[in-house]
């Protein structure tokens, strides 16, 4: 059997390393990842082997050659431009089609049995079989399901934490029948398991699944770089290692010189030739490489050095790489995480903090000080995105430097000459962010529109008249020392999961556009923004009844710029308004959950001392809404959701509303009693904005006092849920408490409970396998239906070492009670 290796990734994500280096032959332990991998393929019989090739493809064939000096016969297959993982295969098939032959990637780190996988294969008659194994986080691969004879049931391609149902990943190990080169399209950018496997499973072919024990790494990050150093040296993965074990863990190679007053404290490894001084220490998981100096006093830590660097005295090296044919000055300090690409030159008592990214060929000054990347490159965070934008302490996490570096690589995502809407909340931090957001922009040729401190509606509402994005900054809310920073789309939306991604990548490398003299962007502040939005409410929503219904509302403004778009619009509405805390408090840009109940309570006591008809408390930057009856009770926010729901339904008497699947099941009924249905979305924002914008949708809310009122946008708008329920109360000439009365009590409880990231998907797959024959709902995460109709959800948080879990039953005590039936199933796969 013949095997194909594919070599031909630029491994963009291990950049620098990658920027002159193929990522086949970045060494692992001295040697090139493909070598073991080649190594491992000669162990198991499959001496012949094509190797696909594309971005510096020379090097590959280089290094390796016809495979002479490793015993095997090496032929290559050279792609001219990316075919992807079925086509760069599809591209060596005059090689392969007279028999069957193994798939696998240059650059994953393994020792599977693969004489055991090719029986596998032979034993079920598959046409193709995919080796897999389990891993901790399988966001980064495609998650697969097999059944109990093995035959593959489902693929799910780089999935979000929502939709992790098991942490069983493909490797890209594949055995494969040459007729599966039927279904592969020549000459085209064609991917395995997300094009070909698909189709195969359609027509019933026979795909099986095979579950390999044994190590597997996909060497795709710095990360995961070092961890498999790492781990080649604790000898967890079966691998040839070069040179002589001279005491437990400690390997050196031919010809390296380590003096005797070295210290050295394993496993480390130091190769071929190498030069260790007087004095120096080197520690656990290093590995020093060909021809490198380690000068007297150096103390070297989890360090990969690559071939010929040297490293001067009293140097401390942690946790970092450096890659082949540079200088490491004297006293020069390099911190975990870092990378120094290819012949560069750290000068002496300088200081390269953690995760920063210097590349190939550049210089760093004696005494220097980097804390960002040199030249356009850099690593981004683990999370950069979480549930608000990105977000974090400021002046701590979150900087003008992050900031201008945020807007610089939101600003090259969009065309030169683009209109960017830009806007803040009332605090000071927002302010000063929104300045360092608005020059990189415009240093970006991005023309701004900065509508200064206006409600998040408002910010969203404008950005959608003609911008091709917009940025909001504002304080987290209920986390007063913490700011967001919110990226939105030309409709004034959150940025879309693809987005985001989009938005990453630039970030991380750092590749910012800048303008040249004559493109620096425009800066105008538009007038007349609030009348253009209460007008444009008052246009799209249903005010009919308002003025002669004789309402009294009293509207707690929560001294936020939510209070800045009533005076336009009360006046015009016709209603007698009570306006309470209209003023803005920098002191206080958001509420924390004791005050915002406080606010509730006092507001209640107004309403009902004022024998209003209701009344509502808006957050600090308007988006949600918190209602009071006329009796001066609490609505709480899932029964609002109700309330609403229940109004609008009973007056439109068709179409769909778009709740989260966390909703309670109540809601059903309500909308199915007035003729309409719910659409179930996830529970992030923009899945459901995205249904909000469908023709058919009347409703959307999340069950957390943001509403979406189509008529008017489709985005989460405080002030328009507030104008439409004006309306619905003035029309059915009933109180808010009647209406809550007629809809059923609903009993939903939720539990988050701390789960390690390294479980996540184990956890989800025990969830899975724990619901047997019940119904489950993958929407988000899993829902998990019993045949009495009572749910529970589990959904891992997308950037937190959590996981959240609902449940809904007839009454309290069952709710509790699954609830802790499944968190305990949560628990035990978390031990």
């Amino acid at each position: 059997m013949k095997a194909v290796v594919m070599a031909g990734g630029e491994g963009t994500r291990l950049r620098p390393m990658t920027s002159s280096m193929p990522k086949p032959l970045l060494p692992v332990a001295n040697r090139p990842i493909m070598e073991h991998v080649l190594r491992l393929l000669k162990r198991h019989g499959l001496s012949e082997t094509v190797v696909t090739v594309q971005f510096l493809a020379s090097l590959v064939k280089n290094y390796f050659g016809d495979g002479e000096e490793l015993g095997m016969e090496l032929t290559y297959a050279n792609e001219e431009k990316p075919l992807g993982t079925a086509g760069s295969v599809k591209n060596a098939e005059e090689a392969l089609k007279d028999d069957a032959f193994l798939v696998i990637s240059g650059d994953a780190l393994t020792d599977f049995d693969l004489t055991d996988l090719i029986a596998f294969h032979k034993e079920k008659g598959a046409l193709v079989t995919v080796c897999l194994t389990r891993v901790p986080n399988p966001l980064e691969f495609g998650i697969t399901i097999v059944d109990e004879e093995g035959k593959v049931d489902r693929f799910l391609e780089k999935p979000t934490w929502g939709q992790v149902f098991s942490d069983t990943v493909n490797t890209g190990i594949y055995v494969m029948e040459p007729e599966v080169f039927d279904y592969v399209e020549a000459d085209t950018s064609v991917d395995w398991s997300g094009d070909v496997f698909p189709q195969l499973m359609k027509e019933g072919k026979p795909v099986y699944g095979y579950i390999a024990e044994g190590y597997w790494e996909d060497v795709g990050t710095h990360e995961s770089y070092v961890k498999a150093q790492a781990d080649v040296l604790e000898g967890k993965v079966d691998v040839d290692l070069d040179g002589f074990e001279i005491s437990p863990g400690v390997w050196v190679a031919e010809g390296a010189e380590v003096h005797p007053d070295a210290v050295l404290r394993g496993p480390l490894y130091i190769g071929d030739y190498a030069k260790v001084e007087a004095d120096a220490e080197i520690r656990e998981h290093t590995v020093i490489g060909s021809n490198v100096v380690v000068k007297s006093g150096a103390f070297l830590h989890r360090a990969v050095v690559h071939d010929n660097v040297y490293i001067g005295q009293h140097s401390n090296l942690r946790g970092c790489v450096i890659g082949k044919n540079t200088d490491i000055m004297r006293a020069s300090r390099i911190e975990d995480g870092a990378v120094i690409g290819d012949e560069c030159l750290v000068g002496e008592e300088s200081i390269i903090q953690g995760n920063v990214r210097v590349y190939p060929f550049k210089t760093i000054e004696a005494g220097a000080f980097v804390n960002t990347s040199v030249i356009w490159e850099s690593r981004g965070q683990a999370h950069l995105f979480g549930a608000r934008g990105v977000s974090g302490i400021l002046n701590v996490e979150i900087t003008p430097e992050l900031a201008v570096r945020l807007a610089g690589a939101y600003a090259t995502t969009l065309k030169k000459g683009s209109t960017v809407t830009t806007a803040r909340d009332h605090s000071r931090g927002a302010r000063a962010l929104k300045r360092a957001v608005i020059s990189a922009l415009q240093a970006s040729a991005i023309d701004v529109r900065d509508l200064e401190n206006v409600p998040l509606p408002v910010a969203r509402q404008q950005t959608g008249r003609g911008s091709a994005g917009g940025i909001m900054i504002r304080t987290t809310p209920g986390v007063p020392d913490s700011v967001d920073i919110m990226f939105f789309d030309e409709r004034g939306a959150d940025l879309s999961q693809g987005g985001q991604r989009k938005l990453d990548r630039v970030y991380a490398r750092q590749e910012y556009r800048r303008a040249f003299p004559g493109e620096i962007g425009d800066l105008h502040f538009p007038a007349s923004v609030f009348d253009s939005y209460t007008g444009s409410l008052l246009r799209n929503v249903d005010t009919s009844g308002i003025a002669e219904a004789g309402l009294k509302v009293v509207v707690d403004a929560s001294n936020g710029s939510a209070g800045l778009v009533l005076p336009s619009l009360l006046g015009r509405l016709g209603v007698d308004a009570l306006t309470i805390n209209p003023g803005l408090d920098e002191a206080r840009p958001t509420e924390t959950v004791e005050s915002r109940r406080s606010g509730l309570v006092r507001l209640g006591e107004i309403v009902a001392s004022a024998r209003a008809s209701f009344g509502v408390r808006f957050d600090p930057v308007g988006e949600r809404l918190s209602l009071v009856d006329e009796r001066g009770r609490i609505i709480e926010d899932d029964r609002a959701l109700l309330v609403l729901l229940d109004l609008v339904a009973a007056e439109r008497r068709s179409g769909r509303v778009a709740l989260p699947v966390t909703t309670t099941r109540i809601a059903e009924q309500v909308a199915a009693y007035h003729g309409t249905q719910v659409e179930w979305t996830t529970t992030s924002p923009d899945d459901l904005t995205r249904v909000g914008r469908e023709d058919s949708t009347i409703f959307g809310g999340d069950g957390r006092g943001a509403f979406i009122v189509p008529e008017f946008s489709s985005l989460l708008d405080g002030t328009a849920a507030f104008v439409r329920l004006l309306g619905l109360v003035a029309r059915t000439q009933l109180t808010l408490s009647q209406i809550d009365a007629r809809i059923p009590r609903a009993h939903v409880l939720r539990r988050d409970l701390a789960t390690p990231w390294a479980v996540k998907g184990l956890v989800m797959r025990r969830v899975v396998e724990a619901a047997g024959d019940r119904d489950v709902d993958t929407t988000d995460g899993v829902r998990v239906v019993e045949a009495d109709g009572r749910w529970v959800m589990v959904l891992p948080a997308p950037a937190e070492a959590v996981t959240h879990l609902w449940a809904e039953g007839p009454d309290d005590a069952s709710a509790q009670a699954l609830l802790d039936e499944w968190s305990a199933v949560v628990d035990s796969a978390g031990q």
